[in-house]
C-alpha cells in the first residue's frame, strides 16, 4: 500500500487518510477520491492530500476484516458488514461466550496491521450482544497477511463460539441449623432465581432439612428424582473440609467431590461435586448475595453444559480478586481487640417534622426534657464515643435543647432534601480511629443506653458481623450499627430513604440481633405516636 502526500492532481483512485474541512468542503476520513472530490479539493485551494493507495496483491480493509471475522465465528456467532475495517461479532443465543485464547494470541502476532479482540472469556451473554471484532488497522494490507491470518483462524476454528445454555431445571437445598432465619432461606431461594433467569433456567424442585448428612443425601437423591438437571446446596455452615457435611452427602449417594476450593475472594468455599451425571454445587456465603461473586463463574458454565474441570478451577486466581467487597479484612496495622473497639454515635436530628402538622418534634418533651436531648443522653451514656448530632430544621432551637451536653455538633444546611444529607453530614464528622458508627434516630425516646450497648458487643467484623440490626419478633428496627467499611456507601445515600437498601445488598455482613420491647421499633412521626410515648415513659 502507498501512502504519503500527493498532490491532489495524482490523487484519483486514493483514499483520504485524513478528514479534511476547509470553508464548506467537508471531506471525511475514508473517502475514496474520485474527479469530483479532486474538483472541491482545488476550489477550497487545497494543493495535496494524504492519501492511501492499493497496490497490486492489496487486500481492502472491509475485505480483510470480513474474511477473518468469517472464519473466526462458531456456533452462535453472526458477523456484521465490515465498514471503516471493522468487522464485528455478535452473539446470535444467549449463553457463554467460549474463546480459544491461544489462537486469538497467535493471530494477534501475525501483524500489528490485524487485531482481534473479544470479551473475557466464559463471560455470560444476551443475543445480539457484542462479543468481538476485528479490526484493520491500515486502509489495506498485503493479501499474503490476509491469508495468513485466515489461515490460523481457521486451523483452530472456531476463535469464538456461544454455548447455548442447555440446563433448565434446578435443584435448591438449604441445611437448617438453629438460628438461621426462615426469611434468610426465602432470600437466598430470591437471589437464586434471579440469578437463573437469565438463563432460562428455573427452581424446580426445593428442600430445606438438617444440616445433616443422611439428611441432605436424601434431600440430594430427592430433587433429583423430580427432575432437577444441577443441584445447589446452600449450607447452614460454612463448607469447611471435605469430610463436612456437604461432600460427605455427595459420597453418600454414590456421587464425587471434583474439587473444593477457589481461588476467587468472594467465593473461596465453593464445591463442585457430581451425582449420577448431574453437577452439584455446594454454594459458598456470598452466594446468598445478588452482587457478582466466584459462584457465578462457575455456575453459567454449568447451565452452558460446560465442563468445568479443576484447572479451571485453580486457573481464576488471576483477576479473582475481586473489588469492593466489604466482607474481605481490611488492612490494619494490628488487629483491634473486641474490647479495644472504638464507635461512634450519630443522632439525626436535622428533619422537618412535617407529619406532625407544625411543631419541632424533636423539641416535644417527656418527662420535662426535648426527644433530642432524651436521645442525646442516652447515646451518651453508652459506650460509643464521640457522640455527633446533626442538626438542620431549626439548629438553633434544637442546639439549645443540647445545651451543656458534650455532643459534637454538625449542621446539615441542606436539610430539607432529606436524611441522607443528613447521614452524610453525620458520617463526614466521625473521627478517623473510629471503627463503626451507630445510627441513631433523634425521635426514638424509648431507645436507651443498654440497647446500644447490645449492639456494640454484637459488632464483630472478625466474624463476619460488619452491621448489627435490632430485631423484634423478626422486623427490623433502629438504631444500626455500621462498621467504616460501609462508610462510602453510606455516603452516597439520597433523599429520604435512608440506608435500609444496604442491608439488603450486604446480607452476608448483616447480625440481627434480637431484642425484647418495642423501642427499636417506636419513633415519634405524629401526635398521636407522641402522646402514647409519653404515657409509655412518663407512667414508668
Amino acid at each position: 500500500m502507498i501512502f504519503g502526500a500527493v498532490p491532489v492532481a495524482e490523487a484519483e483512485g486514493g483514499v483520504a487518510v485524513h478528514s479534511i474541512r476547509k470553508g464548506a468542503l467537508v471531506l471525511k476520513k475514508g473517502t475514496v477520491i474520485g474527479p469530483g472530490e479532486i474538483a472541491a479539493l482545488k476550489a477550497a485551494d487545497i494543493a495535496e492530500v494524504v492519501m492511501a493507495r492499493l497496490e497490486p496483491g492489496d487486500v481492502s480493509e472491509d475485505v480483510a476484516a470480513a474474511e477473518i471475522a468469517a472464519v473466526a465465528a462458531g456456533e452462535g456467532v453472526r458477523v456484521d458488514r465490515a465498514f471503516t475495517g471493522r468487522a464485528n461479532l455478535f452473539a446470535d443465543v444467549a449463553g457463554v461466550l467460549v474463546v480459544d485464547k491461544s489462537a486469538i494470541d497467535a493471530l494477534n502476532l501475525i501483524d500489528e496491521a490485524v487485531t482481534f479482540a473479544t470479551l473475557p472469556a466464559f463471560k455470560p451473554v444476551v443475543a445480539g450482544e457484542m462479543i468481538a471484532t476485528v479490526k484493520i488497522i491500515p486502509f489495506a494490507i498485503a493479501g499474503a497477511l490476509r491469508d495468513a491470518s485466515v489461515a490460523v483462524a481457521r486451523a483452530a476454528r472456531p476463535l469464538v463460539r456461544i454455548a447455548p445454555y442447555r440446563i433448565r431445571k434446578v435443584g435448591v437445598i438449604s441445611t437448617v441449623l438453629p438460628g438461621l432465619a426462615a426469611k434468610v432461606i426465602e432470600k437466598t431461594l430470591r437471589v437464586t432465581a434471579d440469578r437463573l433467569a437469565p438463563a432460562g433456567a428455573a427452581i424446580v424442585a426445593e428442600r430445606r432439612v438438617p444440616h445433616d448428612t443422611a439428611a441432605l443425601a436424601k434431600a440430594v437423591e430427592d430433587v433429583l428424582r423430580e427432575g432437577a438437571e444441577l443441584v445447589i446446596v446452600f449450607g447452614a455452615s460454612a463448607i469447611a473440609d471435605r469430610r463436612d457435611v456437604i461432600p460427605a452427602a455427595v459420597e453418600a449417594v454414590g456421587g464425587r467431590v471434583e474439587h473444593f476450593g477457589m481461588p476467587v475472594d468472594p467465593g473461596n468455599l465453593l464445591l463442585l461435586g457430581n451425582v449420577g451425571g448431574h453437577p452439584l454445587l455446594g454454594a459458598p456465603g456470598c452466594a446468598r448475595s445478588p452482587k457478582e461473586n466466584g459462584f457465578d463463574w462457575v455456575l453459567m458454565r454449568l447451565l452452558a453444559g460446560l465442563s468445568v474441570p479443576r484447572q479451571a478451577i485453580t486457573g481464576l486466581g488471576v483477576g479473582g480478586l475481586l473489588m469492593e467487597i466489604v466482607t474481605r479484612p481490611q488492612p490494619r496495622d494490628e488487629p483491634v481487640k473486641h474490647a479495644d473497639r472504638r464507635i461512634a454515635a450519630i443522632v439525626l436530628a436535622a428533619g422537618r417534622s412535617t407529619r406532625m402538622g407544625g411543631p419541632n418534634k424533636l423539641l416535644a418533651e417527656i418527662g420535662g426534657k426535648p426527644l433530642v436531648r432524651i436521645a442525646a443522653e442516652q447515646a451518651l451514656a453508652s459506650k460509643a464515643s464521640p457522640v455527633i448530632v446533626v442538626t438542620g430544621h431549626e439548629q438553633a432551637r434544637v442546639e439549645a435543647a443540647l445545651a451543656g451536653l458534650p455532643v459534637k455538633r454538625v449542621h446539615n444546611p441542606d436539610f430539607a432534601s432529606g436524611l441522607g444529607g443528613s447521614l452524610k453530614a453525620g458520617i463526614a464528622a466521625v473521627p478517623a480511629e473510629a471503627d463503626g458508627v451507630v445510627v441513631c434516630l433523634g425521635d426514638m425516646p424509648q431507645v436507651d443506653a443498654a440497647l446500644i450497648d447490645q449492639l456494640i458487643a454484637s459488632f464483630d467484623p472478625e466474624n463476619g458481623a460488619l452491621a448489627v440490626v435490632p430485631v423484634v419478633d423478626g422486623q427490623r428496627g433502629n438504631p444500626v450499627l455500621w462498621s467504616r467499611r460501609f462508610f462510602n456507601d453510606l455516603m452516597c445515600v439520597e433523599g429520604d430513604v435512608g440506608a435500609r437498601h444496604l442491608i439488603g445488598r450486604y446480607s452476608e455482613a448483616v447480625v440481627e440481633m434480637p431484642v425484647t420491647g418495642k423501642a427499636a421499633l417506636v419513633d415519634v412521626d405524629t401526635p398521636e405516636a407522641l402522646r402514647g410515648v409519653r404515657a409509655v415513659i412518663e407512667g414508668r
